[in-house]
């Protein structure tokens, strides 16, 4: 969730179709394209006019029989959505196994029991981080049931229709290398997916494609796959524009960054603030305005602009015309201000890239950008942890930090995409506040400014994988361990904040904890912002 997105995919940006889901063709699969799975025999098969996208499992590789599901996986608009099982996709022939056991037929949730033991092993018995629905019953660790049983339970898990729980049980089949049991769930689950539905249906329709390009590929292979249309400019403009407007998260990150900010420069007479993803720009416009009417006059302001790809597409141009807006705006309020941009990506950004001036106050913007950048779990090079020392360098007066509050870095698939799933969920039922159901708006904004993120999270692994939030208390320690304290926020943020959610659903949530504030939906932490020096 940002208010840009790269262009490119290979360097972990991504791209964005252009019109609303119009399935004659794949949301990102291309027109015409076969990808193996390796020594699954499993392949994604080209779209046709009434085909979402079609998992198959060739009878020569597959450990399994051939199973070929009627139903189609059609996430058009008008689609009907069918919680039921069909039962002539029940399998003929059960053979017992020990391996893959999926639960029993006495278990509400044989995926609930695993999760909760890779939760314990990562976090302790009191982790409380992956949020997940409660059951009962659930099969002891050590647990063996027959073939027979595991699709008792699988049938009676789907005529319930809990399509939460069946995500679920599906991606911790794919976790256990279990593909037919992937492949039956995903012809079930085609049908109870939706865009125009409800928001579980409607996350449900890209967890499930994220699923689908998981099992395509792996590694490098997997971006490489998914392709969709560009839209123009303007448009992913308007999509952007259109979320920053109907949720408060952005808002809740810009003022609380810019507060932090005026706080620390009140008394400054020359500031240079640097921005690790400026986009568009706008944070900066409220922050000129409050600096103007500064007791005593303005500061000198400099923005150093760092820039990514798809930024400069929604602009229509480079970083000159963030430069050229911002200085209209310091011109109109008399406000000495001059422009710096730096067009290179935030892993290779170096000292001499930011024009560092003496006699300057530095302010330093890590706004939902620190977790694109890989650390030491992808690869040698820890550019999180050489960025903050790189900063830190810089003697700053303030660095202000907002991510999102969730935990997809270094957890394992299974806890990773059921964290991705509550995490996303609240923020699907956030966006049915302001924009309703039938809003074709809406499906544009959900494609376009946060389908791409879940996908990723979901299908890649290593240098693929970009979208690699963490909690803050993980940034806390990164934080610190790069010689950063602690600068709490002002209680007028705070109450600054709390006057802009009234103009928002009172599901909305403020907690202030340890000097950070976190905005939540129904009391689940969403983006947390703090501020260090």
């Amino acid at each position: 969730m940002q208010t840009s997105q790269k262009k490119t995919i290979s360097d972990g940006s991504r791209r964005y179709g252009d019109q609303p889901m119009q399935y004659q063709e794949s949301y990102c699969w291309p027109p015409i394209q076969n990808i193996d799975a390796g020594s699954q025999g499993t392949h994604l098969s080209a779209m046709t006019s009434d085909q979402y996208c079609t998992l198959e499992s060739s009878s020569e590789t597959s450990a399994y029989p051939v199973h070929n599901s009627p139903s189609t996986a059609s996430f058009s608009p008008n689609e009907s959505v069918v919680s039921q099982p069909n039962s002539q996709s029940y399998p003929s022939d059960l053979q017992d196994s020990s391996e893959n056991a999926c639960g029993s037929p006495t278990s509400e949730s044989y995926v609930t029991h695993k999760l909760r033991e890779l939760e314990t092993a990562m976090l302790g018995p009191d982790s409380d981080n992956l949020d997940m629905y409660s059951m009962t019953a659930m099969p002891g660790p050590n647990q063996i049931v027959s073939e027979a049983e595991k699709w008792k339970f699988l049938v009676e898990m789907m005529s319930r229709g809990d399509l939460k729980e069946a995500l679920c049980t599906c991606a911790l089949a794919i976790a256990n290398g279990d593909m037919f049991t992937v492949e039956w769930l995903m012809s079930e689950l085609r049908q109870m997916v939706s865009v125009t539905g409800e928001p579980i249906q409607r996350l449900g329709a890209y967890m499930l494609e994220g699923l689908v390009a998981r099992l395509a590929s792996s590694g490098s292979s997997i971006y490489n796959a998914l392709r969709c249309k560009e839209p123009a400019g303007a448009d992913l403009l308007s999509y952007m524009l259109l979320l920053y407007e109907a949720c408060p998260y952005f808002k809740f990150g810009y003022m609380s960054a810019n507060g932090a900010i005026a706080d620390a420069m009140k008394d400054e007479i020359s500031v240079h603030i640097i921005d690790f993803q400026i986009a568009q720009g706008s944070q900066w416009v409220t922050l000129i305005q409050a600096l103007a009417a500064r007791p005593g006059g303005p500061p000198r302001i400099r923005i150093t602009g760092i820039d990514d790809s798809t930024s400069a597409y929604a602009r229509g141009g480079g970083l000159d015309i963030v430069g050229k807006r911002l200085l209209k705006v310091a011109e109109s309020y008399k406000v000495p201000f001059e422009f710096h941009s730096a067009g290179v990506s935030a892993s290779e950004i170096q000292i001499e890239n930011l024009g560092i001036q003496p006699g300057e106050a530095v302010a330093v913007n890590f706004a939902l950008s620190l977790h694109h950048l890989p650390d030491e779990s992808v690869g040698t090079q820890n550019h999180r942890d050489r960025l903050l020392r790189l900063v830190k360098s810089l003697s700053p007066k303030v660095v202000t930090l907002v991510e999102q509050e969730s935990n997809t870095n270094t957890v394992p698939f299974f806890a990773r995409f059921v964290e991705t799933l509550n995490y996303y969920l609240a923020i699907f039922e956030s966006i049915d506040v302001t924009l309703p159901r039938e809003n074709k708006e809406r499906i544009s904004v959900e494609q376009h400014c946060l389908a791409r993120e879940v996908v990723n999270i979901v299908a890649c692994e290593g240098a693929e994988r970009v979208e690699r939030h963490e909690p803050l208390g993980k940034w806390r320690s990164r934080f610190e361990m790069a010689g950063f304290t602690p600068y709490p926020l002002s209680s007028f943020v705070n109450s600054t904040i709390k006057i802009l959610l009234e103009k928002y659903s009172e599901k909305y949530t403020l907690e202030e904890r340890d000097g950070a504030l976190f905005l939540g939906w129904m009391n689940r932490p969403l983006v947390a912002s703090c501020a260090w020096r």
